[in-house]
């Protein structure tokens, strides 16, 4: 087959987009001397499995912040203990980068869009502007990363040979990626999720052999301290605990997140269970989101496969517009110095709690979506039997 010159323009085209998209990135790194907080407390937490020191006991930066990963995470950080820091910064960067590529590439092939080139390259570019992408990048963190694991695992076909393990996996550097074990349990996929349970069994093993001190320490006493993360009333947490105590305008909500997390997080998995398999790895991955204690801004990359279904499944303008909701970042519009985030009037706590409302719709939509499906089958086997 022939294969015509101008096929490849698009691709050239997008490349030189990415590209400056990068070098725009880059600039705005260097001119901001942006720290890279999050790669520092890994970069600590390597060094404190080389040197022996307590994983738990050191805050590193201005912000002093502390380790809050399983042990097993801190095994995969050792080797950015021995890189210099411009180093380790620029390949935070560009790994990313790439890691965002993927999650465009496997984000097309989970929605049921072909993974062009020229597309997931343009996607890309536009990609690292996404707020979640964006503070990802900047901070150095891991999102990308799992969100490249959970998916790539779950949207395998049903019965694949070890699907599930990944997720384990991913839960075994950030806890949270275990919800998804009760949203392969609702859907009847017991196999997939005793598999995960293995992948995490084995992170939990592989952590307690080389470091059984620091295991005992975080699965008894850190994983529950979820104040070492951080304020949870701040405007960076988008969860619903974060919400609620906006919306009361107290630092401690109690039992009023208690109750809507275990409401949102039932529906959530009802939805799950209900819905096709596309619909309901978006709802398990919103409602973790949701019902995390915290979920900072940069935890929702999980927007960029969402971007994906809804295009896929003909809903262009709803993409469009949640791709803009994700750009816009009115959450660091509104007053957040200090305590200012407790005392938001009313009319700015849709501005400042942007991703938590987003992700109950996408629930919703997951809920009614399903429901109008079924409706719309049994209008149709009615008209049959007629």
């Amino acid at each position: 087959m022939t294969v015509r010159p101008h096929s490849a323009i698009p691709a050239l085209v997008a490349s030189a987009v990415l590209a400056l998209s990068l070098t725009a990135l880059a600039v705005l790194c260097v001119a901001l001397r942006i720290p890279m907080a999050d790669a520092l407390v890994y970069r600590a937490e390597g060094a404190a499995v080389v040197h022996g020191t307590d994983l738990y006991g050191f805050t590193v930066t201005e912000w002093h912040l502390p380790a809050t990963y399983p042990p097993f995470a801190a095994l995969l950080f050792v080797p950015t203990a021995w890189l210099p820091l411009p180093v380790l910064k620029a390949l935070f960067v560009v790994g990313n980068a790439a890691l965002l590529a993927l999650l465009v590439h496997l984000s097309c092939r989970f929605a049921g869009l072909k993974p062009r080139l020229a597309y997931v390259l343009a996607a890309t570019a536009a990609g690292i502007w996404l707020e979640p992408v964006f503070q990802t990048l900047l901070f150095g963190q891991v999102n990308l990363a799992l969100a490249c694991l959970v998916l790539w695992d779950l949207s395998r076909p049903t019965g694949a040979a070890g699907r599930g393990f990944a997720v384990g996996v991913a839960a075994g550097i950030k806890i949270t990626p275990l919800f998804f074990v009760l949203g392969l349990l609702v859907r009847g996929l017991r196999r997939e999720a005793a598999t995960a349970l293995v992948g995490f069994g084995v992170t939990v093993l592989v952590g307690a052999l080389v470091l059984p001190c620091a295991s005992v320490e975080f699965f008894t006493r850190r994983l529950f301290e979820t104040g070492r993360v951080g304020k949870a009333w701040i405007v960076d947490n988008q969860s619903l605990q974060g919400l609620v105590a906006r919306l009361l305008h107290t630092a401690e909500p109690g039992a009023a997140w208690a109750v809507c997390a275990l409401a949102v997080g039932g529906a959530g998995l009802w939805a799950a269970r209900r819905a096709d398999e596309r619909r309901a790895l978006v709802a398990t991955a919103f409602t973790a989101l949701l019902i995390s204690p915290i979920s900072w801004s940069h935890h929702w990359v999980w927007c960029v496969p969402l971007i994906a279904l809804l295009a896929a499944e003909g809903h262009a303008r709803t993409a469009a517009a949640l791709a803009v909701v994700f750009t816009a970042r009115t959450l660091w519009l509104v007053p957040h110095a200090g305590d200012l985030d407790l005392q938001l009037p009313l009319w700015q706590q849709p501005l400042a709690s942007p991703y938590a409302l987003m992700g109950l719709a996408v629930v919703g939509w997951v809920a009614a979506g399903e429901r109008t499906g079924q409706l719309s089958a049994r209008s149709s086997s009615a008209s049959m039997i007629r």
